[in-house]
Formats: C-alpha cells, sequence, structure tokens
C-alpha cells in the first residue's frame, strides 16, 4: 500500500484525489513529499502510543480497551486534582482551572448593553413567563445579561429566535463592540430547568456565546465515567474558537458589511460547493460528517478551524505541569490527527483525545459507538499546515481567507 492508499483509506477519499493533491500543492509550494511524510508520521505515532500503552500486539479490541481504560484514568486523576483548586464545587474548580490553562487574551466583543437592547426591542415572552416577571425590565433587573443569552435558545421557540437574530444582529456597527476578556460563567440554580434541557439535547453541559465572549456551564452533575473529562476538553476549545473569532469580529468590524459577515460568522455558514479547482481548500467551520457522512464537501481537500481550536485547547491539556500533581495527559501530545486502520478491522481507530473519551462515554452508556470524526478533520488540518508552513501560517491563511469560503493557492 503506497502512502496515497494509506492516507485515502484514513480520510476517506480516493487515492487519485490525494496523488492529485499531492501535485498540484508541490507545483504551487515547492513542497514535495508532504503526503509521504505525514503517513509516515502518522504510522510512527500509531506504534509510540500503542507501545505506550502497553499493548502485547495491534489487535484492534485490545488497543480500543487500552485507550478506554487511559482515558477514564486520566479523568480521575483531573477530578483527584481539581479538589487542590479553589471554588466551592467541582464546576467552579473547573473554570477556574481552565482559566489558567487557556492563556488566551482580551477579545472584541459585543456590548453587554446592547443584549439589553436586544430584549427591549424583541420581548422574549417565554423567558419572562419562565422566571414569573411582570415584563421585561423585571428580568433585566432581576438576572444577568449573559445567563439570559445563555438560556433564551431553550426557553424561546426556533421563530422567535431566527426573527431576533435577523432582527437585531443587522444593524450592528464597530461601536457596539469593546475589548474584554473572556468570561466564563456557571448558571445558577433558577436556570436549572433550561440547563437540564441543554444537557439532554446537547448531550454536554458546555456551550458559549462567541458574539459576547462567554462560555458557560450548566451545572448539572452526570455520572457517567469520561462525561467530565469530554466537557472540560470542549471548555478549553471553547477559549480558543472564541478568540479566533474575535479576531474575525474585529477584523470584520472595519467594513461596512460587517453587520452581515458577522450573522454569518455566527450561523457557521460553509461553503455550498461539490468541487474545488486545483490548488483550492475548502474552509469548514462545522463538522459536517455529524450532520452527513456522504456531504460531498467531505471528500475535498479542506482545512478545519475547529481542529485548530481543539490541538490548541487539547495542548493547554497535555502540557500542564505542577512538581508532584498527579494530572498527566502527556501521553496524548499531538495525537489529535493521529489515526489508523488495523489489519484485523475496516474501522478507524482515532488516537485524539475527544474522540477517545467520547467513545468511553458511549461504551459506559452502552452505545459503543466509535467516534474518529475529530481526528479525520485534523488529519486534514493537519496536511493543510504543512503547506502553510506552521500553525501560525495556517490561522493566517484562514483569517485572510475566512469570508472567502476556500484557500486558493
Amino acid at each position: 500500500m503506497n502512502h496515497f492508499e494509506y492516507l485515502g483509506r484514513i480520510l476517506g477519499v480516493r487515492p487519485s484525489v490525494l496523488k492529485e493533491l499531492d501535485r498540484e500543492m508541490g507545483v504551487r509550494t515547492h513542497k514535495v513529499g508532504i503526503l509521504e511524510k505525514v503517513a509516515e508520521e502518522n504510522e510512527v505515532a500509531i506504534k509510540k502510543a500503542v507501545t505506550a500503552l502497553g499493548c502485547s500486539g495491534t489487535g484492534t479490541l485490545e488497543i480500543k480497551n487500552a485507550l478506554r481504560k487511559k482515558i477514564a484514568s486520566g479523568e480521575r486523576g483531573l477530578l483527584d486534582f481539581l479538589k487542590t483548586e479553589e471554588g466551592s464545587d467541582e464546576f467552579e474548580r473547573a473554570t477556574r482551572f481552565a482559566r489558567k490553562l487557556a492563556k488566551t487574551p482580551k477579545g472584541f466583543f459585543l456590548k453587554r448593553d446592547r443584549g439589553e437592547e436586544i430584549l427591549r426591542k424583541r420581548v422574549p415572552p417565554n423567558l419572562i413567563t419562565f422566571l414569573g416577571a411582570s415584563d421585561i425590565e423585571e428580568v433585566l433587573r432581576r438576572y444577568d445579561i449573559v445567563e439570559i443569552f445563555s438560556a433564551l435558545r431553550f426557553i424561546e421557540s426556533e421563530a422567535w429566535m431566527h426573527e431576533t437574530f435577523e432582527a437585531a444582529y443587522s444593524n450592528f456597527t464597530k461601536k457596539d463592540f469593546e475589548e474584554r476578556e473572556i468570561e466564563v460563567r456557571v448558571l445558577g440554580p433558577e436556570w436549572r430547568k433550561v440547563a437540564e434541557a441543554f444537557v439532554t439535547k446537547k448531550h454536554h453541559n458546555v456551550s458559549h456565546l462567541k458574539e459576547f465572549g462567554v462560555i458557560f456551564l450548566n451545572p448539572i452533575k452526570e455520572n457517567v465515567p469520561g462525561k467530565f473529562l469530554r466537557d472540560f476538553a470542549l471548555l478549553l476549545h471553547y477559549f480558543h474558537e472564541i478568540d479566533f473569532y474575535s479576531k474575525l469580529f474585529r477584523r470584520y468590524s472595519k467594513g461596512a458589511d460587517f453587520s452581515s459577515r458577522l450573522k454569518e460568522l455566527l450561523r457557521g455558514d460553509v461553503k455550498e460547493v461539490d468541487a474545488v479547482q486545483s490548488g483550492e481548500w475548502l474552509i469548514v467551520q462545522r463538522y459536517l460528517a455529524k450532520e452527513n457522512p456522504n456531504d460531498p464537501r467531505l471528500f475535498l481537500p479542506r482545512v478545519n478551524p475547529e481542529s485548530l481550536h481543539w490541538l490548541r485547547g487539547e495542548r493547554d491539556l497535555v502540557l500542564f505541569k505542577t512538581p508532584g500533581a498527579k494530572l498527566d495527559f502527556s501521553f496524548w501530545e499531538n495525537l489529535d490527527w493521529v489515526g489508523g486502520i488495523l489489519k484485523d478491522d475496516e474501522k478507524i481507530i482515532s488516537f485524539d483525545l475527544e474522540d477517545n473519551v467520547m467513545s468511553l462515554v458511549s461504551h459506559n452508556e452502552g452505545k459503543n459507538e466509535i467516534f474518529y470524526y475529530h481526528q479525520r478533520e485534523a488529519m486534514w488540518t493537519r496536511i493543510f499546515e504543512e503547506y502553510a508552513g506552521g500553525e501560525e501560517g495556517m490561522e493566517k491563511l484562514l483569517l485572510d481567507n475566512f469570508d472567502n469560503g476556500i484557500i486558493r493557492f
């Protein structure tokens, strides 16, 4: 099996697609042998990881079980470590620790009072009823605007949310934004019913409001091994995702079409295409495989900023070191993009932390799903990074071309 066939199986594309990509990118960037290099590094990383896991061979089941045990051990270590952090409960301690790990700078976010203006113009009827308030002014006096916006999507109808988004976000300008720190908020007990609805629908208890620069936790304890680590890693990911979008907000705020671009970013638009030209890479800011595994865009060369956010979030955790601490995630260093298909199985084994923690949760819930979509997107992004000249070069190309939806070399 040559490296085009090897990577093609993992990425789910025809070897001819990769062969043509290799030829074209070599001409355009003068970087040759990139796919062969990635294939070789992937194989070396798999062998190193399997050895570190203490597996006796290369059997799929043995490796999957060892990865699950590694995740479970890591989560226990994280929970034990958090007992040494300040905070009234594990949720508050987790948010404090995550902020220490994710050293993101100040961002460019919508002013808080603009949220109040939105609700005065578009009064949320279900929210007022839920809180037992007489009017929106009472709601704004009693509750924080961040918590209100965190709850809206699970209280108001989709029609109300859509109409409010179109009406309220169509006229924002640079003056409506300001520089401030990313904020992490644990929702209070008055929002418990909303939090339960969120967890039931999303299957995790962390989310974010990009435009406000806020990450929020629904304090619903889920007693399934793996879920706490899954959500903690997602918390770290959101720091870097918000930071990335803040750079786009700041950049687009200088143009006359800021409001329309802002709405595109918040919707997560992806260019509707079924082909790209030679030397073009599609920018995909969602995990399309979750929506439709046969989406034609999944068979095209692409770079996913989500993979960049996960790379940085997982790296925050992996590189954390404290003398005497039992917290050790070093095994997962630089494994976010690594995956393979072993001889005794046709399914991909992902060595990415988040894929494996999700697989552990599924196993513990009796579903036994195996996840690899983070790894697959990360491998495409890893290949792109090589052509882009490194992580910073990749981010610059993403920021420069985000509104086009395609990067052309």
